[in-house]
């Protein structure tokens, strides 16, 4: 994990201005291969994930973003809520 974000970047390629998930086993997270998302440095996120027909947007104000873990949360609350 960089010391600049709470997110993992293992498992994660860069793009024109988004990340992709290339590997989620690497990357550790719920999220599906192929979804792209950037983050913010006042703890801000958005993500698509096209395999699940999920977007996302947080839009928040907490500075620096690794006082707390709320994307990786939130990331985990929403793919926890999914049901197919």
């Amino acid at each position: 994990m960089d010391s600049y974000s709470e997110l993992n970047c293992a498992g994660i390629g860069f793009g024109l201005g988004f990340a992709v998930v290339i590997d989620s086993i690497k990357n550790r997270s719920l999220i599906s291969e192929g979804s792209f998302y950037w983050g913010g440095a006042a703890s801000t996120l958005f993500w698509v994930d096209p395999a699940e027909d999920l977007t996302v947007g947080f839009y928040t104000q907490l500075v620096p973003p690794s006082t707390y873990p709320l994307r990786r949360e939130l990331q985990q609350l929403v793919y926890q809520a999914l049901a197919d």
